[in-house]
């Protein structure tokens, strides 16, 4: 609920339009809808500056598009990850004119005041073409937030002249998310060229010593590059809302009176 909202509804109950238990029943109401297999959090966009956001994975394609529908009945915007070619095509049929990325596993059902913010500058850079699905859904996640978003692909160490090569376009952004799996080296190396936070998302990518993702997590975690934190393996989506959620802060920094 809006603070506009909440304003309206105790104007109403001071001028006895309401009672006291209708007013309850109404923020109760506008903070989150009942559903058979869900609860929809509908405050959380004036929380935390975004609506819930639907993990698909683990629902049939009717709850997880039940779900995006109440966000939607209520004017957020409608985001789902980790979305399957099953769920995508009955979002397609149910909930049409969204947005598919079929590589990031995405489905994004923008609300009618959404606007494409282009706010500060996040760079999205890969070790290697395999950790591309994982990129896609931190870039898809950041620019959906709002967030003005790069990528560059297959930069690892193993061929570091090709990072060397990018460092001024990773020098200019307010932040950088770092995506490797192997041995998670890159985000040490990134961490250790620039002065802009540095979000690792180590990838479930390598062979059987990688451990889906386990050696790549450990490497990142133990990073001597100070400016880099970390992210759970695959986690993709997380990385993008972080990373939106900074940028957002530093634009309404700048924004202030001698910012």
């Amino acid at each position: 609920m809006t603070a506009d909202e909440l304003r309206q509804l105790l104007t109403t109950l001071q001028a006895g339009g309401a009672t006291v238990e209708q007013t309850a029943a109404a923020i109760q109401a506008r903070a989150s809808r009942e559903l058979p297999y869900a609860t929809i959090d509908l405050d959380r966009a004036a929380r935390c500056g975004f609506p819930e956001v639907v993990l698909a994975e683990g629902k049939t394609p009717e709850w997880a598009a039940g779900a995006l529908r109440r966000l939607m009945d209520a004017g957020q915007d409608a985001f789902a990850t980790r979305v399957s070619p099953a769920q995508a095509e009955h979002f397609k049929l149910a909930l049409p004119g969204g947005e598919h990325d079929a590589l990031a596993r995405t489905y994004w059902l923008p609300s009618a005041s959404w606007t494409d913010k282009n706010l500060g500058r996040v760079v999205v850079v890969t070790a290697g073409t395999g950790d591309l699905p994982v990129a896609q859904e931190a870039l898809v996640t950041a620019r959906v937030m709002g967030a003005r978003v790069e990528m560059i692909v297959d930069v690892g160490v193993a061929g570091v002249h090709r990072l060397l090569a990018r460092r001024d376009q990773l020098a200019a952004a307010d932040v950088v998310i770092a995506v490797a799996g192997m041995d998670g080296a890159l985000p040490s190396v990134v961490g250790g060229l620039i002065d802009a936070p540095v979000i690792a998302v180590p990838t479930s990518v390598g062979y059987g010593a990688a451990f889906g993702g386990v050696a790549a997590l450990l490497t990142m975690l133990n990073s001597c590059s100070a400016g880099v934190c970390v992210v759970n393996i695959d986690a993709g989506f997380k990385a993008g809302y972080v990373a939106a959620r900074i940028v957002r802060r530093l634009h309404e920094a700048r924004s202030l009176p001698g910012g």
